[in-house]
């Protein structure tokens, strides 16, 4: 019962893990990350900016992008502060409540991108297998697709952090990652966590596997679509719109299961991997989807160029008048 009230009337503070490394080599990591952040808030910003202001890209492909932009942002304003604060400060302190906020939203966030993924695999298959009905079809179900995946994220993850709340913790009080993330804080916790663990599975279970078999379906579709049509170079075209978005699952999906089995399955004290595991998951793709969309959308690279070259063209204007 001490452990009980300890738990509700004075929450924990845990202490957050870096790279158990010499001191250069963290300075060296903290240098990369800092610029990995850069990257990717200069980068979504730039992205949600060229979709808002160009005309041209009114297409749902391009309102799907501004989601999972949005979202991209969300998730390095959400994991920078704390993560910069370790590798730059070494201040590995959190308290309770900050931990609890953070956690809930970075696995929201998570979730609304799966989602975002999902609604972009059927984008891709409307265009390439009903074209001519796909200004009428995704008009109407972008805005769908971005409520869905907000209240399905909502829903799902929050009861965690009370779930979270409840449970007494004592002893061992250092995470395995520079941000809050919910299976590593629940072991920390010295009583059962059979509720806990089960809820995580729901959640996992309920979301994460149903994405992934939509977006192969989706491209089972697309396939036997291009492959019907064998003779049709523009069908062949049209399925090189889908490397982008290919490229993207792959970052996200990939990290994300070995994050999750290194949870499940590894040893506690191989740190190393855990941290490293977290990094990639949370940190890299935000950081690379717009450097993935920039490079292999060529209307987003023209939209991007055109962006440069006014901006050069007004700087030249005001500097000779």
């Amino acid at each position: 019962m001490t452990n009980f009230n300890y738990s509700i009337f004075d929450p924990p503070i845990f202490l957050l893990m870096s790279f158990p490394m010499e001191d250069t080599t963290n300075i060296w990591i903290s240098l990369l990350l800092c610029l990995i952040y850069i990257l990717s808030i200069l980068g979504n910003i730039l992205i949600l900016h060229i979709i808002k202001t160009d005309n041209h890209l009114r297409e749902p492909m391009y309102l799907l992008l501004s989601m999972l932009a949005a979202t991209d942002l969300g998730l390095s304003l959400s994991t920078s502060p704390t993560v910069l604060s370790v590798f730059w400060f070494n201040y590995r302190k959190i308290h309770f409540y900050p931990c609890m906020i953070q956690l809930f939203f970075i696995q929201t966030l998570c979730s609304i991108e799966s989602a975002i993924l999902v609604g972009m695999a059927f984008d891709r298959y409307v265009a390439i297998c009903n074209p001519l009905r796909y200004n009428s079809i995704l008009q109407t179900t972008i805005a769908k697709v971005g409520l869905v995946a907000i209240i399905r994220g909502v829903i799902l993850m929050f009861p965690q952090p009370f779930l979270l709340k409840r449970l007494p913790y004592c002893g061992n009080d250092a995470l395995s990652h520079a941000f809050c993330y919910h299976p590593d804080i629940m072991k920390l916790a010295c009583a059962d966590i059979t509720i806990n663990n089960k809820y995580g599975m729901v959640v996992v279970l309920s979301s994460y596997p149903f994405d992934i078999f939509f977006i192969l379906l989706s491209y089972v579709m697309i396939l036997k679509t291009v492959w019907s049509k064998a003779r049709d170079t523009g069908s062949w075209k049209a399925l090189n719109t889908c490397v982008s978005h290919l490229c993207v699952v792959l970052l996200f999906y990939i990290p994300l299961i070995g994050l999750t089995l290194a949870h499940r399955y590894g040893q506690r004290d191989s740190i190393l991997l855990l941290v490293m595991m977290g990094g990639v998951f949370l940190v890299v793709p935000p950081a690379l989807n717009p450097v993935v969309y920039s490079m292999k959308t060529k209307q987003i690279r023209n939209a991007i160029r055109k962006q440069f070259c006014a901006k050069k063209t007004e700087n030249f204007n005001s500097n000779h008048d």
